[in-house]
This record gives C-alpha cells, structure tokens and sequence, in this order.
C-alpha cells in the first residue's frame, strides 16, 4: 500500500512539471539553429535514451559522465562503455566513456565521441550533378570529468571538454565545462538532479574556403583585374543547457523494481521541453524500458522511445551491460542505439 501512495504522490509531482512547462514557450521565439556544435545534443547510453533522456536525477552509471557528471561518485566501481548511435541522415555518432572509482576521493572520467557525416559529393553552380570531388564534416568532443560525494546525500561533477568541428578545409573549436549536482531526499529516497551543460567560448569556422578572387569589373580594363576576398565568418555560441530532474526507485520486491524520472529541460536555441521515462528491471539482470522526449517543444521530430537491456554478471564482480533503444524521429528515420559497458 505504501507503494501505492508513493506512486500517486510521484504522478502529482511529474503532473505538475509538465504543466508548468507547457506553456512556457508562448508567444516566444524558439532560436532555433543559432548555435554551434549542434552533435552534443545527441545524448548518449541506449539506456538512458530508452528512458526517454529522462536521466538527469538517475545518473547512476558511466553514462553520467553526459548527462550529469555527479553520478559518477555514485558508481563504485570502473566502468568503460561505447555507444553507436545510427543518426538520421544517413549519418553516425559513437560515444567512448571510461570512470575511475577512487573511494573517498570521489571518481575520474574520461570521454570522447564523434558525429560524422559521411561523404558528400562536391557540387557547384555549373556542376549540380558533382566535380568528382567528395567532403565530409566531423565533429568530436573529449572531455575529462570529477565527481565527489560532498555528504552522503549530495555529489557534483564537472566536466571540461575540447570541441572540434570540420567542414572539408574549414574548422572550428572551443572549450566548454557541463556542471551537475545530485542530491538524494529524505522523501522516501527521492533524487533530484540539475545540471548546466555545454557553457563555453563561441565556435567560428576558418579555413580557405572562404577565400577567393574576384574581378570587381569584370567587362572593363583597369588598374585592378583581380581582388583577393574572403567571406567574413560569424562566432555561433554552443547549444547551452540548463536541466533539472526528479526520479525515484520503487523497489515492488526483492526481485522486481521500477525507476520512474522527468527532466525539465531549458536550452539556450529551443522552447523549454519535457522528458519522461521508466526502466523496470528484474533480478538488475534484465530490463525493459519506455518514455517519451521532448514534451511541450513546438514542432519538436522527436517522441516515443523504447529499448530493452541485459546486465550478464561474470567473475567476480565483474559485469557486461548490453542495451538497445528505438526512438521514433517522426518524419525523419527513426533512429536506433546500441550501447554496450563493462563494470570492473
């Protein structure tokens, strides 16, 4: 019984986030696509994606390292994981984490991931068809994380990361820094979680492209036949993030619990939006998973998210987590995620 009302009073909670976000983005311009680095919005672990990205306040694994570096005190143990993420397009985008546990000093974290676009054929005005010459653009962040246990009821992280990106002969990069703090309730064990994500310097494409001669008279003699020019590039700031989320764990029974989380998110080039999700787990060896992202976001491809899991137990205390999530896109391909972590 006690679960029960437990459960209502976490539905009148998550109820009242969600309608305190639904009409925030009223009458308001959404500034979508006026920031730089738009790959570190592509979140990572098919685990927390199946949850609908709802993991601010869960961050209980490597994975943390993204969503809320002050988990990472919270793993006790090392753990490494890789995520591959078919992305829309025709493109991808891995993901490679390491944690170190050190006790009482809190833990390490290591990332770095990619997003490529594969090749694209070079067009021009007077070859629409191609020249025969092919780019691609890749992006790539690495980062290096500490999380400590401040009480036994509160952590925070840091996260410093170098982001890169290349277009053909162009590039850009910057420094950015993600903060997250944890805090565990005396509410029945509640967890609420906030980060800041990506704050950091502007991203301003350079390279020879844009360069090029021009003859300002082009049908005239003069003393000038050719000018040499260039296109002046504009500084775009990186998507910057601000999420706070709740979560709770509902142990049913010894061999059965369920997890249920929300994210509120406001970002600095989108309306705020809402991520719900769940994970039931059985005997923490099999789970199964569901949410929804992107609640209350205008004109928002993303929804409906699914997966499923397995944590297959080895020597000692050693552990192989593989997970798999769907996530319906909408008009776009629907993309699916594999991830796959080791705890040692």
């Amino acid at each position: 019984m006690k679960n029960v009302y437990k459960i209502v009073l976490l539905v009148l909670i998550f109820g009242g986030l969600l309608n305190a976000q639904s009409g925030a983005s009223a009458d308001r311009i959404s500034k979508v696509g006026t920031t730089a680095g738009q790959f570190l919005k592509i979140g990572v672990s098919a685990r927390a994606l199946a949850m609908g990205s709802a993991f601010t306040s869960v961050a209980n694994d490597v994975s943390s390292i993204y969503w809320n570096p002050a988990g990472l005190s919270r793993v006790n143990a090392h753990e490494a994981m890789f995520t591959h993420v078919e992305w829309i397009a025709n493109t991808s985008y891995d993901f490679g984490a390491l944690t170190i546990h050190m006790g009482d000093d809190g833990a390490l974290g290591l990332m770095v991931s990619s997003f490529s676009s594969g090749d694209m054929a070079v067009t021009t005005v007077e070859q629409p068809d191609g020249t025969g010459e092919y780019f691609s653009a890749q992006f790539i962040a690495a980062g290096i994380s500490y999380s400590r246990d401040l009480t036994d009821k509160f952590s925070i992280g840091f996260t410093g990361k170098f982001v890169s990106e290349t277009i053909w002969h162009m590039s850009a990069s910057a420094l950015a820094l993600d903060v997250g703090t944890l805090f565990t309730t005396p509410i029945w064990g509640i967890q609420l979680g906030a980060t800041i994500s990506n704050f950091g310097s502007k991203m301003k494409l350079e390279g020879r492209d844009t360069r090029f001669a021009y003859d300002p008279l082009p049908n005239q003699d003069g003393p000038v036949e050719i000018v040499n020019s260039g296109y002046e590039m504009l500084e775009y700031s990186l998507p910057l993030r601000f999420q706070v989320g709740i979560s709770k764990d509902l142990e049913i029974n010894e061999y059965n619990r369920l997890t249920i989380a929300a994210d509120a998110i406001q970002p600095n080039d989108n309306y705020e939006s809402v991520n719900t999700g769940f994970e039931y787990a059985w005997k923490e060896m099999f789970f199964l998973r569901a949410g929804y992202k992107s609640l209350f976001q205008e004109d928002s491809e993303e929804g409906m998210t699914l997966g499923m899991g397995a944590n297959i137990r080895l020597a000692g205390t050693t552990q192989i987590r593989v997970d798999y999530a769907y996530a319906d896109m909408n008009r776009l391909e629907n993309a699916q995620k594999f991830s796959l972590a080791i705890r040692f």
